[in-house]
């Protein structure tokens, strides 16, 4: 990937009458997209994108600029805790929320219920692209060797999924031969709605409480969008230390 690469590139795109190229991007953000930008340091954790450090350097050479900027965050003390957690526990709960661990001897049902929840969840999310259920299910399915029934986690109502919390070990870590006290809470989506207000907290306090009863340390809350609550929910417990952006360029000369 060269500047020369993006300009044609650009070019191509404006003969199309597009006026806005943007990217890295795989098709979609359900694929792998944006450059990491800042390192921090920490190594790279499982299923984190990477890249070369040049490459954005070319995307800046080639006229583009950034459009959105994700962070992940690293708490350090699971024994931490949100105060508001109690109080938004016990209204869901007298409302008929209960939080369970996912079945793992039905994992593929129980992956269509995420899904249930994500397509409507991330529906509002910055970019947002639908895809099928047969698209989702095969994207989550390698996963399955290697996750924590405990570490996965669904809310439901008379139910019906209304959250979800997906969160798995840092098997990079065994990869360089380093002791495994990393989880990573990949996804966490809650169905828009008042009715559903504080549980996106309750899930991740639930996530925390059940990787440190599993004997883990330490949890990354990864690729978050600058402005998505996850963010906000995440400033409770954990530091950024990474940052990604994702750039565009106007089409229009």
């Amino acid at each position: 990937m060269t500047k020369e690469l993006l300009d044609h590139a650009c070019r191509e795109l404006r003969q199309r009458n597009c006026t806005l190229a943007v990217g890295p991007m795989d098709g979609n953000t359900w694929h792998r997209y944006r450059l990491l930008t800042e390192r921090g340091p920490e190594p790279a954790f499982c299923l984190e994108p990477d890249n070369p450090d040049e490459w954005p350097v070319w995307f800046a050479a080639a006229g583009f600029t950034p459009l959105a900027t994700y962070f992940s965050a690293m708490c350090n003390d699971l024994s931490v805790e949100d105060p508001r957690i109690p109080r938004a526990t016990g209204r869901l709960e007298r409302d008929g929320v209960q939080v369970r661990p996912i079945n793992s001897d039905e994992f593929t049902n129980e992956l269509r219920r995420i899904y249930d929840v994500s397509r409507e969840s991330f529906a509002g999310n910055f970019l947002y692209t639908p895809i099928g259920e047969a698209e989702f299910l095969a994207q989550y399915e390698p996963l399955r060797p290697h996750m924590r029934p405990e570490l996965v986690l669904l809310a439901e109502q008379a139910d019906r999924p209304v959250g979800f919390a997906f969160m798995l070990p840092d098997l990079a870590q065994a990869k360089r031969g380093v002791a495994l006290d990393t989880v990573i809470l990949k996804t966490l989506a809650v169905r828009p709605g008042r009715a559903w207000a504080g549980l996106g907290g309750v899930l991740l306090a639930h996530c925390h409480r059940a990787a440190r009863t599993l004997g883990f340390r330490r949890a990354i809350h990864a690729l978050m969008h600058e402005n998505n609550n996850s963010l906000n929910l995440s400033g409770h417990y954990a530091k950024p230390f990474r940052r990604y952006t994702l750039f565009a360029r106007a089409l229009d000369k």
